[in-house]
């Protein structure tokens, strides 16, 4: 978690130095984007991936059953937009 804080970090970064340079602020903004992002990927890559385990290759029922699994973390992480939460 620790590559989560100071990829947030970078992001916070970025958009303070926006608020001080507005002739680069939209460039700074999408920056911070891009980190913000980076970071969203590290904390799921942190959360779905410390408890699970690949399948065999050719093991039909233990993919199936990983591949929910994964599905199920990432929306864990991710909310669907379509939930009505606003």
């Amino acid at each position: 978690m620790d590559t989560v804080n100071r990829l947030r970090a970078m992001a916070s970064l970025c958009r303070q130095t926006a608020a001080h340079h507005p002739d680069r602020n939209w460039k700074l903004l999408a920056e911070a984007e891009y980190w913000e992002h980076l970071a969203n990927d590290a904390r799921l890559d942190h959360t779905c991936t410390s408890g699970v385990s690949l399948p065999a290759i050719g093991d039909h029922a233990n993919t199936t059953q990983s591949a929910r699994g994964v599905a199920a973390c990432a929306l864990s992480v991710y909310p669907s937009p379509f939930d009505g939460h606003n």
